[in-house]
């Protein structure tokens, strides 16, 4: 009987997930990631919103507003652009925090990735409602109202985004790799942004202030994800 000669067959490949797999990311990879869009996201909203969009408005003057839009027409719509742009990366930055707490809490995780997704679809309606108003500008009254509802569907959606703020803020001291003040600081946060929407929902003339307060702990959060959370090492 002769031996037949085998042949040694090489291991099956093993199926590896894409980068693109969020579930996949390791700590480090997901404050990287939500660092930087956090970072953009700042940018792009102090140019778009405070530089393309506001610097066109004149409350309660609708002719005045709709002239000096169709006037700057090229940088309100880039403005706009740039908001549109933040709702995008809002979605990025919900799935990126959802891969560096899962290991906290889960299930709590996947509720707050929802809830910062739920929001940024509110927002992306509220800033429709910019790009609107730029098609009737030929109707000043019509163009102002759909430029404040903007800011009163964005002021009132913020409210949910403070939820979601504590919610993420509760996972942060309940880690043991983030530091727990960064918890306590996105806390009061969201607590500013739930009063400020209550205000505007709620509230005649209600000038929003409290979600100011967000300017620390949101900027914190950025520092920390871009300086610390990079180098994180933990499975």
């Amino acid at each position: 009987m002769s031996n037949l000669a085998t042949t040694p067959t090489a291991p099956p490949a093993r199926h590896q997930r894409p980068r693109l797999d969020f579930r996949t990311w390791s700590p480090a990879t997901a404050s990287l990631v939500s660092g930087l869009g956090l970072l953009v996201m700042v940018v792009l909203m102090t140019a778009g919103y405070f530089g393309g969009v506001v610097s066109l408005i004149t409350p309660g003057d609708a002719t005045k507003t709709a002239t000096d839009i169709a006037e700057s027409g090229f940088v309100y719509m880039a403005g706009v652009a740039c908001i549109f742009l933040v709702t995008l990366i809002d979605l990025v930055v919900a799935v990126s925090w959802f891969a560096l707490f899962k290991n906290v809490n889960r299930r709590l995780s996947a509720v707050g990735a929802w809830m910062r997704v739920t929001f940024a679809g509110l927002f992306a309606v509220a800033t429709s409602q910019l790009a609107y108003a730029y098609t009737v500008l030929d109707q000043p009254e019509v163009a102002l109202h759909a430029i404040e509802s903007f800011r009163t569907i964005w002021l009132t959606s913020l409210g949910l985004f403070g939820l979601y703020l504590i919610l993420i803020g509760y996972l942060e001291f309940r880690s043991t790799f983030v530091p727990k003040v960064f918890g306590v600081l996105l806390v009061i946060s969201g607590t500013g942004y739930i009063i400020d929407a209550f205000g505007v929902a709620f509230i005649d003339a209600f000038t929003p202030m409290y979600g100011l307060f967000a300017i620390i702990g949101e900027t914190a959060a950025i520092f920390w994800l871009l300086i610390k959370g990079r180098k994180l090492t933990i499975g």
